[in-house]
């Protein structure tokens, strides 16, 4: 076992092209750390829809320049084999430790291997590239990001020519394609000959911002941004200037690109803590709202003002108003959404006379929707212009939030107001989360099999009167690896179990709905739902045993 493992470190170390790695490497094969050496070297980061995401190191486990370089091949091998070997492709990135250095290799293998390659000028937000894919007429895009991963990982995500995601079988075609480079020697890299954009596709982009509002709109609200260490501040503060908004009042201390994120511990908004400095600016500030990206910019939280001080929305119910600001500017066309997200879009969108679609969970599955108008998914995404960006986009998504605080406050009117409006005309939905983080990944494993061997009957003093196992696909959704329970009683609730694509945690989503006759009951509507929820947690987490 230590032979063959420090046999294929060292052949790893032969070709490694990052002397950082090299030298890590080198240290472990000298110590003979057997532990952190089957680590790397257990086996490979695996290729999927959401491309690869991992910890930044040596070996086939981690994320790396030899790592990348393989995916770039078997990226342009996928290309060639399917007739476009002399197309396009764009490559952005983030600010995130190797970013930049991830983003050269893989042009210099896509002209080594014949394709055209162009690099965003440096680094932008996710959905710049999104656009940038179709702008260019490209045949596929690569953007190097972790998102809201935490500082020690990096990620390689992969868009075909669409401007959408990977989904099956695309995945698993290149994925076999990665797998046949048997080495770097293979692959040939060109020392140049790929094209740095200048700000022109940025632009472009910021000019079709424009297209998310409704000419002659109030542009009246306050905002605090924090940009949370990522690269989101100076697209969206010139997408603001564009729209005419007062320039928002940014959060100093997570406002530039850090990949050390030195103020939180995971740069996303949702984590605890993350949003601290923001409540802080906006408690001194007074705004109408706060908005925060995530660092690739593709995700946007909202807080509103509560009681005195501050508090985040959940991604539900940014969706829920979004959806019903779209409904009142007239948007035409479907409107989507994940299975994990809130049911209430597909009551504003019935109310509203709109068709109204659930995929599997991410964007790569949103964007595919025939006819799309509107996608949103509960971890803060939003599709709100498919037109321009067939992904999340946390620019054009905060923009629409201004402008809808712009109009309710015109009003003498608030965010929160409109979700009471929501939860009168189509009842209460209150959502909650359980989610675990493991080291160990047979957690999760563990636990969706007690609960697929073991299935519960009752949550919450809920009967489960519908149980789904979505391995098996269902007549409008593919296989996943996912559990779905109904349930009914003195409330109707939804529970999804699911293990993350991104993270090593295991995700489940609460719904329960609480009809609502008058604003009166507005309050103790959400004292219940909140009770159900919280009732709904302990008994799933003691069925799932974690």
């Amino acid at each position: 076992m230590q032979q063959d493992l420090i046999a294929r470190a060292s052949a790893w170390l032969a070709e490694d092209p990052d002397s950082e790695t090299r030298d890590e490497l080198r240290k472990l094969i000298e110590a003979k750390d057997v532990d952190e050496l089957a680590a790397r070297f257990g086996g490979t980061l695996e290729f999927g829809t959401a491309g690869l995401r991992g910890e930044l190191g040596a070996g086939p486990m981690r994320m790396n320049r030899a790592v990348v370089i393989r995916a770039a091949a078997g990226l342009a091998a996928y290309l060639r084999a399917k007739g476009q070997g002399d197309g396009l492709v764009v490559i952005g990135y983030d600010a995130r430790y190797k970013s930049v250095d991830f983003a050269r290799d893989t042009a210099a293998v896509m002209v080594g291997a014949g394709l055209r390659a162009a690099v965003l000028p440096r680094p932008l937000p996710t959905p710049v590239l999104a656009f940038a894919i179709r702008k260019l007429g490209a045949v596929a895009g690569v953007e190097v990001t972790a998102s809201h991963n935490p500082p020690r990982d990096n990620g390689y995500k992969v868009y075909l020519g669409d401007g959408s995601q990977i989904v099956p079988p695309a995945d698993a075609e290149i994925a076999a394609e990665i797998a046949a480079v048997a080495s770097l020697d293979d692959v040939p890299r060109a020392e140049s000959g790929w094209e740095t954009l200048g700000d022109e596709v940025l632009d472009a982009y910021l000019e079709r911002t424009d297209a998310v509002l409704t000419t002659g709109s109030p542009r009246t609200a306050r905002v605090v941004y924090t940009a949370m260490h990522g690269v989101g501040k100076d697209v969206l503060t010139a997408a603001f200037a564009r729209a005419g908004f007062a320039e928002p009042v940014l959060v100093q201390e997570q406002a530039e690109p850090d990949p050390a994120f030195p103020t939180v511990s995971f740069p996303n908004p949702e984590e605890p803590g993350a949003m601290d400095l923001a409540f802080e600016t906006a408690r001194r500030v007074r705004p109408d709202i706060v908005i925060a990206n995530d660092p690739d910019a593709d995700r946007c939280a909202v807080a509103v003002p509560d009681g005195g001080d501050w508090k985040m929305l959940r991604g539900d119910e940014v969706g829920a108003l979004l959806a019903e600001h779209l409904v009142h500017k007239g948007a035409r066309g479907t409107f989507a959404e994940s299975i994990v997200s809130s049911s209430l879009l597909g009551r504003i969108a019935d109310a509203a006379g709109l068709p109204y679609e659930e995929t599997l969970t991410g964007f790569k599955w949103i964007a595919r929707v025939e006819g799309l108008r509107y996608g949103y998914e509960e971890a803060l995404g939003y599709c709100v212009d498919p037109e321009g960006v067939r992904d999340k986009d946390g620019i054009t998504a905060a923009l629409l939030v201004a402008e809808l605080a712009s109009e309710l406050k015109e009003q003498g009117r608030t965010l929160t107001d409109l979700l009471d409006d929501l939860a009168v005309a189509h009842g209460l939905h209150g959502t909650d989360q359980l989610s675990v983080r493991v080291e160990d990944l047979s957690i999760i494993a563990n636990a969706m099999r007690r609960l697929r061997e073991q299935p519960p009957t009752v949550l919450a003093g809920l009967r489960i009167v519908s149980a789904e196992d979505l391995n098996r696909g269902t007549a409008t959704l593919p296989p996943t690896d996912g559990l779905r329970y109904y349930l009914d009683g003195e409330f109707k609730a939804r529970v999804i179990v699911r293990p993350s694509g991104t993270e090593p945690k295991l995700k489940c989503y609460l719904e329960v709905v609480v009809p609502v006759a008058e604003a009166s009951e507005l309050r103790s509507a959400r004292e219940r739902a909140a009770e159900v929820l919280d009732a709904i947690k302990r008994d799933l987490a003691e069925a799932a045993g974690i």
